[in-house]
């Protein structure tokens, strides 16, 4: 897929590049949560609090990684599934 000028001017990384700082909402979808869930998750520690550029607010990737990988597996609940929690 061939990146146009328009998309150049909105997303100047390449697409093989993410960007390591992310909003909220995009910290939120990077796990695969709401921006509400993830807010929640934030304030009871099971993701990492967010750096401040100026006063711009993000979340480093490379954290995310981190807390994602370090949630508890369905495994570690027993093999069963949960929906809705």
């Amino acid at each position: 897929m061939e990146v146009t000028t328009v998309d150049r001017q909105t997303n100047p990384l390449p697409l093989s590049l993410p960007p390591r700082g992310l909003s909220r909402t995009m910290a939120a979808a990077y796990i695969g949560v709401s921006p509400s869930l993830f807010d929640e998750m934030v304030k009871d520690g099971r993701m990492p609090k967010p750096k401040l550029i100026n006063s711009r607010t993000v979340w480093d990737r490379f954290g995310l990684d981190e807390s994602f990988a370090a949630l508890p597996s369905n495994e570690d609940a027993g093999g069963k599934w949960t929906f809705g929690v």
